[in-house]
């Protein structure tokens, strides 16, 4: 599937009220569920959960890309009206790119899930490319100026792995610069472009992408077309404190296990202490565990995390700027 002009015509949330009466469809196509080993397993991140969650906020099509696993697809239950199967996969290709990618493919199997997953562990992006091109499956190639932590970038590659893909990611949680940057690549390539949240939390369908089609197939391929549109919102530190009061009060519910898990915010001394908040021995004494909770949305509450974040996520913008300069002149 590959696209014929860049579709990058941004929309309000009030001009898409108007499209969506006149048929229009809207998805917010990068969403994570308990299933991640990311995100905290509270009730209310059951895929189940969320795909009710995501149909109360107007998605007509809905998907869920956890992190190398389908395994939420088991979980749901029901006939569920334009559930899409989807998920996030990780692949390093040390010659082709140097560090590593994300990429959400849709509409797939488990068994051509299987299939991939084989290939990304063996770091070949072009044959996983060519495997996805092969099945006709529709992907996108996630936050393309985000890096896995310690990881050094190739930034040099960037435009090149642009090329392999038909749309690119326009995602909430990065800074603004970072997706005017990507904009600037679709455009530059004549690529689609969709926005995500990209929801570890279940703040899903604050941003989507709108299009045409009465199938998952048409919707993906009129973004390929730029027959497409983009509902936006931009990062803040207002954002960021909500995200992570939010995540506060999933540590902190009762309805998790009390076991130790990998969360990530994306800033890693702020991982480390949400992993010892969120283990099985703080949550063992509830007055700790209380005093814990009311000092972490104090802290929260302050903007410094917020703040530290956004800092961490502007951490490669200039390098970028400078080895990008020719596309974005």
């Amino acid at each position: 599937m590959m696209c014929k002009d860049g579709g990058l015509k941004i929309m309000s949330h009030e001009q898409a009220e108007i499209y969506r009466k006149q048929g229009w469809k809207a998805a917010d196509l990068h969403v994570h569920t308990l299933c991640s080993p990311d995100v905290i397993p509270d009730r209310s991140m059951h895929p189940d959960a969320l795909y009710h969650r995501a149909k109360e906020r107007g998605m007509d099509f809905v998907t869920f890309t956890d992190h190398d696993t389908m395994r939420a697809y088991d979980l749901l239950t029901g006939e569920l009206e334009g559930l899409v199967t989807g998920v996030e996969m990780r692949i390093k290709d040390l010659d082709l790119a140097g560090h590593t990618i994300h990429i959400n493919v849709y509409d797939l199997s488990v068994e051509q899930f299987l299939e991939l997953k084989v290939i990304s562990e063996q770091g070949d992006l072009r044959s996983f490319i060519n495997y996805l091109v092969k099945n006709n499956l529709p992907y996108i190639y996630n936050h393309p100026l985000w890096f896995e932590h310690k990881e050094r970038p190739n930034l040099a590659a960037i435009p090149d792995l642009v090329k392999l893909f038909p749309v690119l990611e326009y995602n909430m949680h990065r800074v603004h610069r970072k997706n005017e940057i990507t904009m600037a690549l679709a455009r530059r390539y004549n690529k689609g472009l969709a926005a995500s949240t990209d929801s570890h939390a279940g703040n899903l369908g604050q941003v989507y992408t709108l299009s045409h089609g009465d199938s998952f197939r048409e919707f993906f391929e009129n973004i390929c077309n730029g027959s497409s549109y983009i509902v936006v919102k931009d990062l803040t530190k207002h954002d960021i404190i909500q995200e992570m009061n939010r995540w506060i009060e999933l540590i902190f519910s009762p309805d998790i296990p009390g076991e130790t898990k990998e969360y990530s915010l994306g800033v890693s001394y702020l991982d480390k202490i949400i992993s010892v908040l969120s283990g099985e021995t703080i949550r063992s004494f509830p007055w700790i565990c209380k005093t814990a909770q009311r000092a972490s949305h104090k802290i929260s509450n302050s903007g410094l995390p917020a703040l530290l974040y956004l800092r961490s996520e502007g951490a490669h913008l200039p390098e970028i700027e400078e080895k990008l300069s020719n596309i974005l002149r």
